[in-house]
């Protein structure tokens, strides 16, 4: 099936009429974490919107990073007899079983946020709603590009922040920073050292204090999150760098990360629309439930934010 791509505030066109429907139907969510920030704003805005939907019913539980118990909670679903899944994985290498659970089943599933590895060979009934993670590090890295060449640079060093290498956003966001840095406009650009900070605040603290302590010098600091971008700012100004001499970015346009980017801490980040990413899927699993044909992958684009443009996302996330 071909992509589609939505715009952020237009996910929930994937069907109508469901706030006036007569259904009785329970959805079962499994999240990857409920002590992420930016899948609480997701898991909120999904139940958020579930509230506005007659008869709809969300059982949400929190996997908690672990793959063994999302695999009970989705059996427990199916069990329990709901009428849709949507799941949050916590590894996206893990996801084929759990498509086979539900197939098996015969019940809907839905993915969020984090790209299934069996995406090309989803049943019929299932299908998977995010945002394309080849545009969140690209627009990230050719900023960070961007800003540099405007500061002068012709040589720079930069280090990467790396998420949770079992997650497909991770792996995808750190190539495209090798991918941007490979252009001739971007050249300029090398990676002096690249670690997993695991999608935290406090490893990523830690990583950029183990690289100062190390005398890396960098010019830049390409996180795969806000979070891990955060803790870089924490440990720039713990060792007394000044916040101008460093450029900082990161992905997902978080509430903490649009504050620090209002400091003038953070210097760019990418809107992942969580909300609308949490209808859409919600959406998508009615639809499916209902016997309607659902597009396999419904794209949300992202949208770079920066201090110029700040102000229209800070209500956003």
């Amino acid at each position: 099936m071909k992509k589609i791509a939505l715009a952020a505030l237009a996910t929930t066109m994937l069907s109508t009429g469901f706030a006036g429907a007569a259904y009785a139907e329970t959805v079962g969510v499994t999240m990857a974490a409920f002590d992420d920030n930016f899948l609480t704003v997701l898991r909120n805005g999904m139940q958020d919107y579930g509230a506005t939907l007659d008869g709809v019913e969300l059982q949400v539980e929190d996997a908690q990073n672990d793959v063994s118990k999302q695999m009970s909670q989705i059996q427990n679903f199916i069990a329990s007899g709901v009428d849709a899944i949507i799941v949050n994985p916590v590894d996206t290498d893990a996801t084929a079983p759990m498509s086979q659970l539900a197939a098996d089943a015969g019940i809907p599933l839905v993915y969020v946020n984090r790209q299934p590895i069996n995406l090309d060979a989803l049943p019929e009934n299932q299908a998977f709603v995010a945002s394309n993670e080849v545009d969140s590090g690209t627009l990230e890295t050719k900023e960070v590009c961007r800003l540099l060449t405007e500061a002068g640079k012709t040589e720079a060093n930069i280090v990467v922040l790396m998420g949770e290498l079992s997650n497909q956003a991770a792996r995808q966001r750190t190539q495209d920073v090798h991918d941007v840095i490979a252009t001739p406009e971007c050249s300029f650009m090398k990676i002096a050292d690249e670690q997993t900070g695991n999608w935290s605040r406090q490893q990523g603290a830690d990583l950029v204090t183990n690289w100062l302590s190390a005398g890396i010098q960098f010019d830049a600091v390409i996180a795969n999150n806000d979070e891990m971008a955060i803790g870089a700012i924490q440990a720039l100004k713990a060792g007394g760098i000044a916040m101008d001499a460093v450029i900082v970015g990161g992905v997902d346009a978080t509430a903490d990360a649009l504050a620090a980017m209002e400091a003038g801490d953070l210097d760019v980040t990418v809107f992942q629309n969580a909300a609308a990413q949490g209808s859409g899927s919600l959406d998508a699993a009615l639809a499916l439930a209902r016997g309607e044909k659902v597009e396999r992958e419904v794209w949300v684009p992202f949208e770079l934010v920066t201090p110029e443009n700040l102000a229209n996302y800070q209500a956003k996330n």
